[in-house]
């Protein structure tokens, strides 16, 4: 049977492939196939050829999909840009990705403008503008029969910025160009990940199209035949009601999620029906231990967890029995195989913390950037993505936290993931970032910028309730120095945190300081 949403619009054309929880907005199998046709049929009369590229500037809505199809057999290079940039960012994606045609909403109106203005000659549409840039009006146009040169297309994902200039991550072309050829994301899903291949799976999305994980999992979702349930913002209440009223049978998630859904009111929590639910997925950042012990204990053992990147360069994967026998574990490697080395390359004995590299055989660059590609390498080829972490003498990697994350404060390497994993664990303490901000004794000092449950507590008291809480725990040069409570942090809807954003704040306060 072929795993490619092509096939099953020829054999189940009636099969709801996306559904939008908040809208109730649904299309089918067969819609899908004719608007993708119709958009690899509109890149071809925009002049977007093979291996050319273009930009989508989109909030969670269910035309994305005609769009990641489309460019599917058009094999394009689809550009998904960050709905939380700016117009500076954002258009030095469009200009650094030569994407020569920007696909965008109502929603971006206020920084489009400026968008324009520094991107001359990009051709526009628009979601709903109802005049000539109008979107759908563009796509109703074109004819709904497969362009005669189909080829697999390719997604180019800006790393999300979160320590400079965002960097476009080229990915290696596909080894096979049909369109209905598997990738290696499929296996993983079904053998790894235990997702199912009838076409049976609903599948829950929370989080925004534009990532790495939510494009790449509801992608492999279609090819499996399932429907991916999409939420246009992830509202934890929200989220469960979803579960209950699709029956959803698979999920995708982020820490920080499981944390908004520990927070809520128990009554609230347990309201619902999620007997239907079989497979939790989640990655992108280290979760701390109780918050997924607690998760277990509710949802079942059905979480498993993954560490990966944007990259795709290696992936781990961990079910949860496994993860219970060994808390805190990211798994074992499912593709691509882990390296820990130390300062100069040289790989570390277990239980030893050093820089995780992935071998494997197709890995990607970063474009226009061969300084970056170089920096990320090991001499003998292999890849990391940044973070630390040691493997157990069973092959079970631990992540520590992400090298740029880390302060050193009085010649000390402390690693703000541990820190920040005890302040959530909090029950007043909402969200929590530890950064290292300039100090004159010690190089950096200890930062906890701290989001209360209630922002009526902050202040003084909640301080010390803190600081007595973290200090079971934490030894004295790890404490942070200062606390600095606020009602929300810069946080993406992906659960990332633009750490960079505070600390450029607070290294802005020292040099006043010290003005």
């Amino acid at each position: 049977m072929s795993m490619h949403p092509i096939a099953h619009a020829a054999t189940r054309p009636d099969h709801p492939a996306v559904i939008m929880t908040g809208s109730g907005q649904q299309i089918t199998y067969g819609e899908m196939e004719a608007e993708s046709n119709r958009f690899a049929h509109l890149l071809r009369a925009r002049g977007i050829k093979q291996g050319d590229a273009f930009a989508v500037l989109l909030e969670n809505r269910i035309e994305y999909f005609t769009i990641i199809w489309g460019s599917q057999r058009a094999g394009t290079m689809l550009v998904p840009i960050s709905s939380r940039l700016t117009a500076p960012e954002a258009a030095y994606i469009i200009r650094d990705a030569q994407a020569s045609l920007l696909i965008t909403s109502g929603y971006f109106t206020e920084i489009l403008g400026d968008i324009r203005k520094e991107c001359p000659g990009l051709e526009v549409l628009m979601m709903d503008s109802g005049d000539a840039e109008d979107f759908a009006a563009a796509l109703a146009a074109q004819p709904t029969t497969p362009i005669p040169d189909q080829r697999a297309g390719m997604v180019m994902l800006y790393s999300s910025g979160t320590t400079g200039r965002p960097k476009g991550i080229r990915p290696a072309p596909p080894e096979d160009p049909d369109p209905m050829a598997p990738v290696p994301l499929l296996g993983l899903a079904t053998m790894g990940a235990g997702m199912p291949a009838d076409g049976t799976m609903v599948y829950l999305s929370p989080a925004p199209l534009y990532h790495a994980a939510p494009i790449g999992w509801c992608s492999i979702v279609h090819r499996l035949g399932g429907t991916v349930v999409m939420m246009e913002k992830f509202d934890p209440e929200e989220a469960l009601k979803a579960i209950e009223r699709y029956k959803v049978t698979d999920s995708q998630w982020v820490p920080t999620h499981f944390v908004r859904f520990l927070k809520l009111d128990p009554a609230v929590r347990t309201r619902y029906d999620l007997s239907s639910h079989m497979r939790a997925l989640h990655a992108a950042a280290p979760c701390p231990v109780p918050i997924k012990r607690e998760m277990i204990e509710w949802w079942g053992p059905i979480v498993n967890e993954y560490y990966a990147g944007s990259e795709m360069i290696g992936m781990t994967l961990v079910k949860s029995e496994h993860w219970l026998a060994k808390p805190g574990t990211v798994g074992i490697a499912v593709h691509g195989k882990v390296h820990v080395c130390g300062p100069e390359g040289e790989e570390l004995p277990a239980g030893q913390d050093g820089l995780i590299f992935f071998e494997n055989v197709n890995l990607p660059t970063y474009h226009n950037d061969p300084a970056k590609t170089a920096e990320a390498m090991h001499p003998s080829g292999w890849m990391t993505l940044g973070d630390i972490g040691h493997l157990d003498s069973d092959g079970f990697l631990f992540l520590t936290d992400r090298k740029s994350h880390m302060i050193i404060s009085g010649g000390v390497n402390i690693y703000p993931q541990e820190i920040e994993n005890l302040l959530v664990t909090h029950p007043k303490v909402m969200d929590a970032a530890v950064i290292g901000a300039p100090c004159p004794d010690l190089g950096e000092k200890v930062v906890a910028v701290v989001q209360p449950k209630d922002m009526a507590d902050a202040g003084p008291g909640l301080e010390a309730e803190l600081r007595d809480f973290l200090s079971a725990s934490l030894s004295k040069i790890k404490m942070p120095k200062l606390f600095d409570f606020r009602p929300e942090l810069p946080r993406e809807a992906n659960g990332k945190l633009y750490k960079r954003e505070l600390r450029d704040e607070y290294a802005a306060k020292a040099k006043e300081t010290a003005a």
